[in-house]
């Protein structure tokens, strides 16, 4: 009786939404807590699952990481007391939908599923008649058929769609975007069969925006895959073009720019000093070892989008060579700071950050490396061997040999780095001036 009184009243609050019940969130990083956020300021009773216990113990404290969720965001979801991050999935029991928001690396450059899998056999005894449990990790065509839906069935004694509703509906978190995020990006959403896409996308559209169904799964998983692969091969393209577009003199930004002024069959691209963060370093590739196991082809253009990305890093360490090589200085021994570590700008995700990969170039070269990256944590930082944190200072910016831009954060000094500066890389075309060399 309770309970009907109390979805009543939540009801009241959302009229022209189902409530759900309760919920449960497995990984509760940049995809899983703004899910959980947001399903609790829906009316939801949230569970956040992560097997990161510092993570759990900070969320708990009401300390955010994600730029998405701020700290106030945060406190506010506790203080209704719906929201409950723990790293104990007994916690889940009597869910009546799970979404699976857990990491998919690449592990020797093979596509990892294990986190889905772990989280599929540790919430698989918690199933019951009528639940739906969405997958939401990006991971290659039948990862939800094939892999998921067994493991769920075999350890749970249930049977889908008779007795629980599947659906995969792939995250598109921009962290950091000021203008897209998760209640205005249309979420694409699929179901093992109709029941199940019914479910998905009820769920869904509680507090998003709108919904795009597609047919199944397996079109989703490629659907997801196809939007990173879109973005990657065209980085590429642009930053062998800056390769060239130096070797020929011309610069590469102004003509990016221009090109740009074509109402029709263009889409502009920023030259960078490579890829990262938990996509498209990886993405691509899920989909090219799919396509090389199942079809037995090469996908040729993800390959050499490979190349050029992953080489990018040591260009950028190239240049910096020549640049300080024209002023007299060799690398080994030269002070050189770094502004930015993070893979993209006002973030502090530092996976597969190709600033990383420029750091750690510049150290075994003998340079004394120094780094500015305010949105990191510490933590993080430290685990660059030969790396030393910093603050942005005159002091520090006048005693660099080269400051090199990688990370074009907003709340970095561009005009002190330009006024202090001798040299100044600039891979993220953010700052003017007679010292500065731009990729």
């Amino acid at each position: 009786m309770a309970r009907r009184v109390l979805l009543a009243r939540r009801a009241e609050c959302f009229p022209d939404r189902m409530i759900m019940g309760k919920v449960v969130i497995i990984g509760q990083g940049y995809v899983g807590l703004p899910l959980a956020i947001r399903a609790v300021e829906a009316g939801d009773d949230v569970v956040g699952l992560d097997v990161d216990t510092d993570r759990i113990k900070s969320l708990g404290a009401g300390l955010s990481f994600v730029e998405d969720i701020s700290d106030e965001r945060l406190a506010r979801a506790l203080e209704t007391g719906r929201y409950r991050p723990t790293d104990d999935y007994a916690d889940a029991a009597g869910f009546d939908t799970c979404a699976i928001t857990v990491p998919t690396p690449l592990t020797d450059g093979v596509p990892d599923i294990s986190h889905i899998e772990h989280a599929a056999l540790q919430i698989a005894p918690y199933l019951r008649p009528g639940c739906t449990v969405i997958l939401e990790s990006t991971t290659y065509p039948g990862t939800t058929e094939q892999v998921l839906r067994p493991l769920l069935e075999h350890a749970s004694g249930l049977r889908t769609p008779d007795d629980f509703h599947l659906g995969y509906s792939p995250e598109r978190i921009d962290p950091g975007n000021p203008t897209w995020h998760l209640e205005n990006t249309p979420k694409l959403v699929s179901g093992i069969d109709e029941s199940s896409l019914a479910a998905t996308k009820a769920f869904y559209e509680r507090f998003v925006d709108r919904t795009v169904p597609v047919s199944a799964p397996r079109t989703a998983e490629l659907t997801k895959l196809f939007e990173n692969t879109f973005r990657h091969i065209n980085i590429a393209l642009v930053n062998e073009l800056a390769i060239v577009a130096n070797q020929l003199g011309v610069d590469v930004r102004e003509a990016i720019e221009a090109a740009a002024t074509k109402p029709f069959g263009f889409m502009a691209f920023d030259p960078g000093p490579g890829v990262g963060g938990h996509c498209l370093p990886i993405d691509p590739s899920y989909l090219s070892w799919q396509v090389k196991r199942e079809v037995g082809q090469r996908f040729r253009f993800i390959e050499l989008a490979n190349d050029v990305n992953e080489g990018m890093p040591r260009y950028v360490v190239q240049r910096i060579a020549a640049g300080l090589n024209t002023r007299c200085k060799p690398v080994n021994g030269s002070r050189i700071l770094l502004l930015g570590l993070a893979y993209k700008s006002n973030v502090g995700d530092l996976r597969e950050s190709p600033a990383r990969a420029v750091a750690e170039l510049l150290v075994d070269l003998g340079a004394d490396v120094r780094a500015v990256e305010p949105h990191a944590l510490p933590r993080d930082v430290g685990s660059l061997g030969g790396v030393t944190l910093v603050d942005l200072t005159p002091v520090e910016v006048m005693a660099a040999d080269a400051v090199v831009l990688l990370t074009d954060h907003d709340d970095f000094d561009y005009s002190l780095v330009e006024e202090h500066a001798q040299y100044i890389f600039d891979t993220r075309n953010r700052c003017r001036g007679r010292v500065v060399e731009r990729l």
